[in-house]
């Protein structure tokens, strides 16, 4: 589920009557055996909730056609969407294998998971320390040369302009 304006945070379970803030979207991993309950009652409630947006994923392709399917609040109802992207979210969703690829609507960018995220932030990281190196080898390059000019000058004298 998805739900804007709550502290962050680990949460076994969300209290509805605790947390105070109704879900903007809620996905639901499904299967032949959840169909009902997710088709029937778990839909019914998150409508009657008013929940904007209800996806159903079924990564077994049991019985989802597309194996992804969305539904938006229109009038207090839902209404099956034709394509798979968010509005709430501004995000165009993909089966990739038994995931769910979501990419941003604006420029068509690609959302890391974790896994991805922590190894790009580990990739630039990485990318950083070795520029930082390599500046740090010109910069120690550089007083070098000046150290060896200030000898040079020190030694023989200014050096003349052209020479």
């Amino acid at each position: 589920m998805v739900v804007f304006d709550v502290p962050p945070g680990s949460r076994d379970n969300y209290k509805l009557w605790e947390e105070s803030k109704i879900p903007q979207i809620i996905f639901e991993i499904t299967s032949k055996g959840t169909q009902g309950k997710d088709q029937g009652f778990k839909k019914d409630l998150y409508e009657q909730l008013g929940v904007q947006e209800y996806w159903l994923f079924d990564p077994k392709t049991e019985w989802v056609e597309g194996q992804l399917q969305g539904y938006a609040l229109q009038n207090d109802s839902y209404v099956a969407l034709p394509e798979p992207i968010s509005q709430v979210l501004g995000l165009r969703l993909a089966i990739e294998d038994t995931l769910i690829g979501l990419y941003r609507l604006d420029i068509g960018e690609r959302l890391l998971i974790p896994d991805e995220l922590a190894a790009a932030l580990e990739a630039e990281s990485q990318r950083r320390l070795e520029a930082e190196q390599r500046a740090d080898a010109e910069r120690q390059r550089a007083e070098d040369l000046s150290a060896r000019l200030a000898a040079y000058e020190e030694r023989f004298g200014p050096l003349k302009e052209g020479e």
